[in-house]
């Protein structure tokens, strides 16, 4: 895969690759269902380097909060008055193992399926992003754990950037301001941001998957829960008595459209996705998504829900049961549909790069959605990370690297 040049002096005059290995390192999995903020202390550890490390490079005014939200500020250096942020997250999702991640290099990738510890391979066949980084560096966790692309590489990318900029103060720029958040994985990255403190006119999350993916497009979604309470007693002298909750949500789970799962759909089609079952005979919850890039599909899958109810209580009227539909956030097209210009500066420097943003709808969510619903318009930019939430994830650090120069790019082009 061609690179700018940009992207390959950005690797060598910077700390790029030493940074990223040692923020993998660090274990920041959030955890579900905490009630503290950040979900796990670890996460401020390494917020706590990350403002170390700002300082070392220069910026004096690097601050982490009580909260774990790292800010920082550069100041123009040419009267350009627009304040920019770049925002990527610290925690790394929960879906698998992310404490004691073992980051193994393959220099020159040569194309062949990586075999890893645990039975892991990473198959270029199925991974296709990889036949496209031959000749790279290929970073891994050992297989048994995830790596941590998601979101360290864009960390790495921003400040890399900083790094670059420090190092180049003939590069015009504006204002400059970095936030590092936790717990994002979890769906809290911004509950308690400060944007006072962030002090920006627009942003971009860097968060995003391959070379040269810019979102700002995203599901809107929502939560669901259904629960149904049957009719308890003993299991010896049930007959024509129990109603067996158990049996009624595997009734309701089994009548959800199969062609709405997320096993069946791609692109821009809707879902409806059972998440967890709790419960006993007597009283079982069942949790599920509802995702859609149109409130209307969001509405038609409310009903699709409240029409099994319906025939299920009319099959059993002694079954007795409640639903809760609650908002997790929003496609943040609804925003950047009348603030293009945001995403027009990632345009011009991806182009500057010799390349095309490549556009694609996110089929799930991000900070940015919901910071742009607070005011801040935040599309979303490739990190370079692919397979995201498994010990098969991968990054090259070429693309890493490109993340960086996008970013550098847009300072550049900031007027």
């Amino acid at each position: 895969m061609k690179r700018h040049q940009l992207a390959n002096e950005i690797i060598k005059t910077t700390s790029l690759k030493e940074r990223f290995l040692a923020y993998v390192k660090e274990d920041t999995q959030a955890v579900g269902g905490s009630e503290t903020f950040p979900s796990s202390p670890k996460e401020k550890i390494l917020g706590e380097k990350l403002v170390a490390e700002l300082k070392g490079l220069g910026i004096g005014n690097a601050e982490m909060d009580s909260n774990g939200y790292v800010y920082a500020q550069m100041p123009s250096n040419c009267g350009v008055k627009k304040k920019v942020a770049f925002i990527a997250h610290m925690d790394v999702a929960t879906d698998c193992a992310g404490e004691g991640v073992k980051p193994v290099i393959h220099e020159n990738y040569n194309g062949s399926a990586i075999k890893l510890n645990g039975g892991t391979v990473i198959d270029p066949e199925d991974s296709t992003d990889l036949k496209k980084c031959i000749g790279d560096t290929i970073i891994t966790s050992d297989g048994t754990t995830l790596l941590g692309a998601d979101d360290k590489a864009g960390i790495a990318a921003i400040m890399s950037m900083v790094e670059y900029l420090q190092k180049h103060p003939e590069i015009k720029r504006p204002e400059i301001r970095v936030c590092f958040t936790p717990d994002e994985e979890i769906g809290r990255g911004v509950d308690f941001i400060d944007l006072k403190k962030v002090d920006a006119d627009f942003a971009y999350t860097f968060d995003g998957g391959f070379p040269y993916e810019v979102n700002y497009e995203n599901f809107n979604a929502y939560s669901a829960k259904v629960t149904l309470k049957g009719v308890s007693i003993h299991p010896g002298y049930a007959k024509d008595k129990m109603v067996n909750a158990i049996r009624y949500a595997g009734k309701f789970v089994d009548m959800l459209p199969k062609t709405m799962s997320p096993e069946r759909t791609h692109n821009r089609e809707p879902f409806i996705h059972p998440v967890g079952i709790t419960g006993g005979s007597e009283e079982v919850t069942v949790s599920m998504i509802l995702r859609s890039f149109v409130p209307e599909d969001i509405d038609r899958e409310k009903q699709i829900i409240l029409n099994i109810i319906e025939v299920l209580t009319a099959e059993e009227p002694r079954l007795q049961v409640t639903t809760a539909f609650n908002q997790s956030y929003l496609n943040m097209y609804e925003i950047m549909k009348d603030k293009m210009f945001v995403y027009d500066y990632v345009k011009k420097a991806i182009e500057d790069l010799g390349a095309e943003p490549e556009i694609h709808p996110i089929r799930g969510g991000t900070d940015g959605a919901r910071l742009s619903f607070m005011g801040l318009p935040c599309p979303n930019i490739f990190a370079g990370g692919v397979n995201f939430h498994s010990q098969k994830e991968w990054v090259a650090l070429e693309n890493i690297g490109l993340a960086a120069a996008v970013a550098v790019k847009i300072v550049e082009n900031v007027k």
